[in-house]
Order: structure tokens, then C-alpha cells, then sequence
């Protein structure tokens, strides 16, 4: 049986940093504030002439030399980001150009915060129909670029970065389910408002309390759903590595796995929501922190604008 197994993986955060402290400076908040509610104490920020395809060539880089791989071995790219650099052409696009890559497939997909798992998803069809055998998906975010910074309940949350693997194929388990939903009805309590026809910016409007609920209880249904398709229990998990929207939510999963938040890999104290980006730099982190190991199984689950949520179950 072929397996998508993860042979690599990078992740890049741009050099700037945006502390609670400063924001405390232009907004009506505290650091202890944002600190409770969100988890969160600082986030990246690009610098003006830096774009998603930056990040996400960082990242890229990274993963194609962790995998002991060149790009022209890559067949396939996929790009997860809702803030691509242009109208089009597609991200992925770009970033090939960026890697030398002289030809292959190569799409953005849309999913939001969900966007990762999204193209995990997609990229294991690919290998287990034999239609690719090295494939570079990537998970990349400028939030800043649509964040209103007058806003107290957005500008603290949103970061930029990118995080990438190499998918290849394998006869070794790796990817073992993927599960992907959507649900539109609920499209205007997060979702980007086109403004720029008034000559506004374009930025993200939330209504946070139902966004909260909302989340907790479908990460509830996507657990439950993706380890029964598995027949699998709970305690056969070693690690949780979740999208980073929150710390409440991560501790509500943490509650609903009966798991103590040390098997969860969190990294949004330092990152911030980095949307699409979240999951593969977490990854990254736990992997190179020598926490989550060859061997381990572990439950990736994201949630996002859309409404939209998935999840991957993978041995390392």
C-alpha cells in the first residue's frame, strides 16, 4: 500500500516583531489582558516589501534540504494562504519561479485557517493515486496585510509566517485519514468585507463569542470523527499539534482528549494566529524541539473563516 509520509518539513517567521506592549501603546488593552484571553504575547510582522511567497520560499527552502531533496525532484505544489501575493497568478506559482523549479503543478488553495489541512488533504490523494510522487505544500500567511489595527479584537490576535513539508511516497505508514468539512451558512461571522470600492482597506471582521463556540464544539466533532474512522482510542495519541487560535480553545481540546496540555505542541504565545501558517510551523517547532519523534502518532485539527474545519491523523 502506498503512504504519504511527511520527509521533511521548514518553517520562517519575518525578523519583526509586534509585542503586547507595544500595542498596549495605540490600543485601549493591557498585556495581561491579551495574555488571558488569547495566550498570546507577541507576533511577526513582514516588513513592507515582504510577501507571502517570501515566507513561504523561507519555509520551502528549509523543508526541500530537511527532505535531502532539490526542488527539481519537487512534481506538485500546493500553497495554503489567504493573503496571496497578487490577484493572480496563484502563490504556488510564484514560489516556484522563487525555487527554480522549471516546471510542475502547481495551485493555492483557500480554506482559511483550515487551509493546511486542506492541502494535506489534497496532496495525499495525489501520492496514493500515483499522480505525484514528491509534493511541497505549503502553509503561508500575511495577516497583518488585512488586520484593522484600530480594532482591539483583531489587532491583537493576527501574526505572518509559513511553514512548509515535503510530502513523498512511501510503503511506511504516514498519513493514516484526512477529514474535511465546510459549512457557508456561517460566512459573515469572520470573513473579509470588500471595502475597497470606498477606498477602505480590506480587513478581517469577527464576531468572536460565536466564532469561540463555534470552534470548540466542531474540533469536538472532527476528534471523535477522526478517530473513529481510525478505530482508534483517545490514549493512542502521542501529540496534538492544533491550529493556534487561542489558548481557550487549545484547552478545550486538551479537555476533550482527556490530555494534558504537555502532549499539546503551542506555539501561539510567540506566533499569534498565522491562520493557514499555524499548523506546519507548529509541526516544525515540536519536531525540531525533538518532542514529537519518529513513531508518534499524531492529530492535526484546524478550524477557519468558511466556516471551515479538517483534520489529518499521521504517523511521523
Amino acid at each position: 500500500m502506498i503512504y504519504s509520509k511527511i520527509k521533511g518539513c521548514g518553517s520562517y517567521l519575518p525578523e519583526k516583531v509586534l509585542t503586547n506592549a507595544e500595542l498596549e501603546a495605540t490600543l485601549d488593552t493591557t498585556d495581561e489582558w491579551i495574555t488571558t484571553r488569547t495566550g498570546i504575547k507577541k507576533r511577526h510582522i513582514v516588513d513592507e516589501d515582504q510577501f507571502t511567497s517570501d515566507l513561504a520560499y523561507e519555509a520551502a527552502k528549509i523543508a526541500l534540504t530537511d527532505a535531502n531533496l532539490q526542488p527539481s525532484d519537487i512534481d506538485l505544489i500546493i500553497v495554503a494562504t489567504t493573503t496571496p501575493d497578487k490577484v493572480f497568478p496563484s502563490t504556488a506559482c510564484i514560489l516556484q519561479k522563487k525555487l527554480g523549479v522549471v516546471e510542475c503543478a502547481a495551485f493555492d488553495i483557500q480554506a482559511v485557517c483550515s487551509g493546511f489541512i486542506y492541502a494535506l488533504s489534497v496532496a495525499d490523494k495525489f501520492i496514493k493515486t500515483r499522480s505525484a510522487k514528491n509534493i511541497l505544500v505549503v502553509g503561508a500567511d500575511t495577516m497583518s496585510r488585512i488586520t484593522d489595527y484600530s480594532d482591539r479584537s483583531n489587532a491583537i490576535l493576527w501574526g505572518d509566517g509559513s511553514g512548509a513539508i515535503v510530502l513523498s511516497s512511501s510503503n511506511e505508514e504516514g498519513i493514516l485519514s484526512t477529514h474535511i468539512h465546510a459549512k457557508g451558512e456561517h460566512e459573515e461571522l469572520l470573513h473579509v468585507p470588500r471595502k475597497g470600492q470606498q477606498g477602505e482597506k480590506d480587513t478581517i471582521d469577527m464576531k468572536g463569542n460565536q466564532v469561540f463556540k463555534m470552534a470548540v464544539n466542531t474540533l469536538d466533532m472532527i476528534v471523535d470523527e477522526t478517530l473513529n474512522a481510525n478505530n482508534l482510542a483517545k490514549e493512542d495519541i502521542d501529540w496534538v499539534v492544533p491550529h493556534q487560535a487561542n489558548i481557550r480553545i487549545l484547552e478545550a481540546t486538551a479537555k476533550k482528549l482527556n490530555m494534558s496540555m504537555d502532549k499539546l505542541i503551542v506555539t501561539i504565545g510567540e506566533q499569534g494566529n498565522t491562520s493557514a501558517a499555524s499548523i506546519p510551523l507548529a509541526l516544525d517547532f515540536g519536531i525540531k524541539q525533538k518532542k514529537i519523534k519518529p513513531g508518534h502518532l499524531i492529530l492535526m485539527e484546524a478550524f477557519g473563516g468558511g466556516f471551515t474545519w479538517g483534520s489529518a491523523l499521521i504517523r511521523i
